[in-house]
């Protein structure tokens, strides 16, 4: 599973890299103009990267995968594999984000966000329950209940103010870069 995964998350983020078009001039200035598609392609870039780290921790703590866990992955990298496609529909209309193509973002976010929990309550059924290594580490994530009402809100926003949009879904992420430190200390012990 988790080598699955890591091949769909490699091709997620070539789709990505590969939606980035040259600028149309040689210059500074025409590189410049593309900075916001650039950040957008950025922001995907973190938020795989973020679903990618999590995915590895939590699997280095499990020792059986179900049947359930399978399809709860694949749900849920079925969400992801819509980055791509939003972020390049994000971008359609830089400098300024449109609202529709933003709030889709958001969506598409807060999908991903969504279909994580199912993953997580699967692997953590398949390997013990609560009292597992994982469901004693995971217990109480506050950043799960969090993103998704961050998400709504920026979804709400998009159609009043898309660039607010893009700073809330952008605070989600930095509240997400760093590994969780709960998994990390289980792993050493």
């Amino acid at each position: 599973m988790e080598a699955f995964t890591d091949g769909v998350i490699a091709v997620i983020i070539t789709i990505m890299v590969l939606e980035l078009k040259l600028p149309h001039e040689a210059t500074w200035r025409a590189l410049l103009a593309d900075v916001p598609v650039f950040l957008s392609y950025v922001l995907s870039f973190v938020y795989v990267g973020i679903y990618w780290n999590n995915h590895h921790h939590m699997l280095q703590m499990v020792s059986h995968v179900s049947g359930r866990v399978l399809w709860a992955n694949l749900f849920f990298l079925f969400w992801l594999s819509l980055f791509p496609f939003t972020t390049s529909w994000l971008n359609e209309s830089h400098p300024v984000p449109a609202p529709v193509p933003t709030a889709v973002y958001g969506i598409v976010l807060l999908l991903a966000a969504l279909s994580w929990v199912p993953l997580l309550r699967a692997l953590i059924t398949a390997n013990g329950g609560e009292k597992s290594g994982l469901g004693e580490a995971l217990r109480g994530d506050w950043k799960v209940v969090v993103s998704p009402v961050g998400y709504l809100i920026g979804i709400a926003l998009a159609f009043f103010a898309p660039i607010l949009s893009c700073v809330i879904y952008a605070a989600i992420a930095a509240l997400w870069f760093i590994p969780d430190r709960r998994l990390e200390a289980r792993m050493r012990t």
